[in-house]
């Protein structure tokens, strides 16, 4: 598990961006005393997030819908 500046090395994303995901619920680390733990399912969906964000413009309104559906399918898939 990795912690919030971990993660923020690794993905080269801004601080208030990942807090942001995290306080919106898209991303779900595990709640640790001293900041949130990212295991390797909420790293790669922190990038799913940015790609959604910032490659294909998805904004805040419509990315729980997005999430959600993307959710179902994966879903899906392990079925």
């Amino acid at each position: 598990m990795k912690r919030l500046d971990e993660v923020m090395a690794e993905l080269c994303y801004e601080r208030e961006e990942i807090v942001t995901w995290v306080e919106a619920a898209w991303v779900r680390p595990e709640p640790a005393p001293d900041g949130p733990r990212f295991g390797p399912v909420d790293v790669a969906r922190l990038r799913l997030i940015h790609e959604l964000r910032h490659d294909l413009a998805i904004d805040a309104e419509a990315m729980p819908v997005v999430l959600s559906l993307l959710d179902e399918v994966y879903g899906l898939r392990r079925n």
